[in-house]
């Protein structure tokens, strides 16, 4: 899988987590506020414009902004399958 794949998928996992903790409506729309990011109705990562780490981290920090250290622990698992990224839940 080439890295934008990766990164699509790892985004499109953390928003499917949100939707189980905020609510469909609220994860889809905070994840449509960041910029450079496509979302469908079903909170999946459609296209990344721009750097995929940056909006990454924009994502993360869109969810940290709500609901804190729990978004972070809860995303633990997920960028353990990503080993490769660089990704915003190790600092």
């Amino acid at each position: 899988m080439e890295k934008i794949e990766q990164y699509k998928a790892l985004m499109s996992e953390i928003i499917a987590k949100q939707i189980v903790i905020l609510g469909p409506q609220i994860a889809v729309i905070k994840a449509r506020s960041v910029a450079g990011l496509t979302i469908n109705d079903a909170g999946l990562v459609e296209e990344v414009k721009g750097d995929p780490a940056e909006a990454l981290q924009s994502l993360i920090d869109v969810y940290v902004s709500l609901s804190g250290l729990i978004v972070k622990n809860a995303l633990g698992s997920i960028f353990s399958k990503y080993p490769g990224l660089k990704n915003g839940a190790s600092s």
